[in-house]
């Protein structure tokens, strides 16, 4: 019986496994991305720094007096920087609801 369960989870996991990179690969391929180097995921520490110091002074900004266009190019600039910061420490982010599942997998298996 231990088996059967075993088996079954592991058979749900790889349905949604597949159909999480299928879901993926199509949705990068609709995006038309510019062509990436390898050193583009590396930063220096100085640019790392430049950039941290960057969203500081958006931070400390007084942004009441900023008209609505430069309030949306600014949120796009730290949305931009985040994503750059988030790629270059090469870790991998885990959602909640994989590790929620996952650990009710391991829950159900022990």
């Amino acid at each position: 019986m231990k088996k059967f369960k075993f088996f079954t989870v592991l058979l749900m996991l790889s349905m949604f496994v597949s159909l999480t990179t299928v879901a993926a690969s199509e949705t990068k391929k609709s995006e038309k991305k510019p062509v990436s180097t390898s050193n583009e995921n590396t930063l220096s520490d100085e640019t790392i720094k430049q950039l941290t110091l960057r969203v500081e002074e958006i931070r400390d900004m007084d942004k009441s007096e900023l008209t609505l266009v430069e309030k949306r190019e600014l949120r796009n600039e730290l949305k931009t920087i985040k994503k750059d910061l988030r790629n270059s420490n090469g870790a991998i982010y885990i959602g909640t609801g994989t590790a929620l599942l996952v650990i009710i997998i391991i829950l159900l298996l022990v």
